[in-house]
């Protein structure tokens, strides 16, 4: 229909007459949006009952998806087709969901059109007519490719089959097994399942064992069932482990040759007591001068890209790996033993090949010069944090003899750093971690808080400067260089892996700048960057200590975005700076081997390196970073209800920590456990959930459990299949 058509106004239309008018406008306009005072004028809608029979025809063509409302009351006309392809994503509730591949909105699946695809597989879908007042569904027309998804849980055996008991959020009902399928697995045995079929009209999908893990309860099975459950290797391939073994770890003369020499400067590691590798040191030096003090502090990070070849067989189990795991009784590491614990290890009395970043600094902390080598180090001694805090907090019997001018003149130098980081804006979010002290047997059998202290604070700072440092070196010009044009564009083209962290949520901004109001604090959410920033700090410092701490800080968390890598920097916001990468832990973290490579290769005259490969790799490793995020978590919970296990029954000092329609959350005072008292053990009266306000409130009584809130709590039951704990109020 041609703009202008309707000429006579709307007054005789009746409404499926202008529905056909309204389409036809739409359909003239393909690709345009339109505002609705566009609509009213271009169809001659001037009274009022014929603009609201307009919005009433809007509100149905947006039922039916013929129409897209981008912006309020902007509308354009829906291109997309009714059949679509995409990623099927599996519901407990059954409540499944369709993500297209475009990336549009998720659209529901009812299990009952589900055609029993699996979380993760590709499939192709059609979109059924929306019902009135109903969110849009979908039903799966076929599955495009299986995803290549395990399940692992407890077998229950019967006579004749078997069933896997899972806690997997995205099946509704158990596994049925096959005698035949069972791979010796025996009643009560962890293993891992994969679904092999799911007749049309079985609850039950039929599934086999691929793995049995061990007996259910014992420490081993359940770390290996925790890390199986997120697709996490619990082995390492003895095709890998033979590679590394072939490795030649003497230093050659060629390579003294090739390098500088820091062999005779005071070079030390500090790291947790427990660790096994070391993958970076510092050196110092004071250098002579006559215009005032300056410093050499090396920055020594283990050289494992001379020892990992790109697109070998070590190399590409690294790609998959990604990251070092970390779960409370034990590491997962990213690379083969022989190199993370002995041949990259920077090992005491050991000489050892570096990447370094070198700093020449004043005792302001400021860097006058820098330069990056391949070094050749031997570090002089081996320090655990513990240690070096005993120098800085004054203690005379610290084991720091030799090392004390070294050690007190890097604590001021960071604690320098650390001042223009927090003025610049940087976000300070030091949350104390919980740890478990293990038996041989690896049951916990205590817990303690661990805090940054100066000593750790000390190495975080000389690592976030070598990171920025090496990250601007690629990724900002040189305003002095700036005079040949076509130099600066070639500059920005060299691909590059950047650590980056956008601005946090607007919206959750706000949230939380609403929470706070109710334990009377303040937080303004507008200004320039550095202003939100330490309106955060100020808030963050002032709940320090207070009742409300650990959700404001919580909450707070929630409003940031995640840090991930990626080759198109955008600064990350949390630390404030505006170039920041990994480069400091090439034996634990993938992409710090990859900015090691990038660094060789510019360094030598090389040619930018292919973005999109190198943007697939960060992807993937931001995705295992979350990964093993997770498990870690997984394995806290765990061993957190394992330690509470042996205490059934026992009576402990709490705050509420959380709250929700189903109950209180409560985190121990003296072993910072987390477990539920359920909404049914508070049986004295009947309570309401008052989501704003982060309470429950009795309807009788008017008794209220508010966040922050002290109680006496007795542990009733410790559940390690559901990784749960449930106490009562005391």
């Amino acid at each position: 229909m041609a703009k202008g058509k309707n000429k006579q106004g709307a007054r005789r239309l009746n409404k499926q007459q202008l529905s056909e008018l309204v389409m036809d406008f739409f359909q003239y306009h393909a690709g345009e949006v339109i505002d609705i005072k566009t609509i009213f004028r271009e169809l001659h809608l001037n009274t009022h009952p014929a603009k609201l029979l307009c919005m009433d025809v809007l509100d149905d063509l947006l039922m039916d998806d013929y129409i897209i409302e981008q912006a309020q009351m902007r509308y354009t006309l829906a291109t997309k087709s009714t059949v679509m392809e995409g990623t099927f994503r599996r519901k407990h509730n059954g409540k499944n969901t369709f993500l297209p591949d475009d990336g549009g909105e998720p659209i529901l699946v009812a299990e009952r059109n589900s055609l029993h695809a699996m979380d993760g597989d590709r499939v192709k879908i059609q979109m059924m007519a929306r019902r009135r007042g109903h969110v849009r569904e979908a039903q799966v027309t076929a599955i495009l490719q299986r995803a290549d998804k395990s399940f692992v849980g407890k077998l229950s055996v019967r006579k004749d089959f078997a069933f896997l008991l899972t806690e997997d959020r995205t099946l509704s009902n158990d596994i049925f097994i096959p005698k035949t399928q069972l791979k010796g697995g025996k009643d009560g045995d962890k293993v891992i399942v994969k679904i092999i079929e799911w007749p049309e009209g079985s609850k039950n999908p039929i599934g086999k064992v691929v793995e049995v893990l061990g007996k259910s309860g014992e420490n081993e099975t359940e770390m290996h069932a925790i890390l199986a459950e997120f697709g996490l290797p619990y082995t390492y391939p003895k095709a890998v482990e033979d590679a590394a073994e072939h490795i030649e770890a003497a230093i050659t003369p060629q390579d003294y040759a090739e390098r500088e020499d820091f062999r005779d400067r005071l070079t030390f590691t500090i790291d947790p007591r427990d660790a096994k590798d070391f993958d970076d040191a510092l050196s110092f030096k004071v250098l002579p001068t006559g215009k005032g003090t300056l410093y050499e502090v090396g920055v020594h990070i283990a050289d494992v890209s001379h020892y990992v070849t790109e697109g070998s067989l070590i190399d590409k189990e690294a790609v998959k790996r990604a990251t070092s795991v970390y779960l409370v009784d034990r590491t997962i590491p990213m690379l083969p033993e022989r190199l993370c614990n002995f041949i990259c290890s920077l090992r005491p009395d050991e000489e050892k090949l570096c990447y370094s970043v070198i700093f020449e600094m004043n005792d302001k902390a400021e860097v006058k010069r820098w330069h990056l080598a391949h070094t050749v180090i031997k570090s002089d001694r081996r320090f655990a944090y513990e240690e070096v805090q005993q120098l800085f907090d004054g203690d005379p019997e610290a084991p720091t003899k030799g090392f004390e001018e070294a050690l007190n003149t890097l604590n001021a130098l960071a604690k320098q750093l650390r001042e223009k980081r927090f003025k610049a804006g940087a976000v300070d979010f030091e949350r104390p971690e919980v740890h478990f002290d293990i038996d041989e047997k690896g049951h916990p059998i205590g817990t303690y808080v661990k805090v940054a202290k100066d000593a750790n604070k000390l190495i975080e700072e000389f690592m976030l400067l070598a990171n920025r440092t090496v990250a601007e070196s690629i990724g900002k010009i040189d305003k002095n260089k700036r005079a040949n044009r076509e130099s600066a564009n070639s500059k920005t083209k060299k691909t590059f892996v950047y650590r980056i962290h956008e601005q946090p949520d607007q919206d959750k901004l706000m949230n939380l700048s609403q929470f706070v109001t109710k334990f009377g604090r303040k937080l303004k959410t507008t200004g320039s960057k550095i202003d939100i920033s330490k309106n955060l700090n100020k808030l963050l410092h002032e709940v320090q200590g207070q009742k409300e701490q650990n959700l404001v800080e919580m909450v707070a968390l929630r409003a940031m975005m995640k840090a991930k890598y990626s080759t198109v920097n955008i600064g990350h916001y949390g630390l404030a700076f505006d170039y920041y990468t990994h480069f400091t832990s090439p034996i634990r973290r993938y992409p710090d081997l990859m900015v090691h490579r990038l660094l060789t290769r510019y360094a030598e005259g090389g040619r930018s390196a292919n973005q999109e490969k190198y943007e697939a790799l960060c992807e993937q490793s931001s995705e295992m970073e979350q990964t093993a995020a997770l498990a870690e978590r997984a394995s806290i919970k765990y061993k957190q209800v394992e330690f509470m296990a042996d205490r059934l029954g026992q009576e402990f000092d709490g705050i509420i920590s959380g709250i929700s329609e189903f109950g209180l959350y409560v985190e121990l005072n003296e072993t910072k456990c987390e477990g539920m008292i359920p909404l049914r053990e508070l049986d004295d009266d009947y309570y309401d959930f008052d989501e704003r306000n982060y309470q429950l409130v009795g309807r009788r009584h008017h008794h209220r459990y508010t966040l922050g809130d002290p109680v006496r709590v007795v542990v009733a039951r410790a559940n390690l299949d559901k990784k749960q704990l449930d106490f009562a109020l005391v």
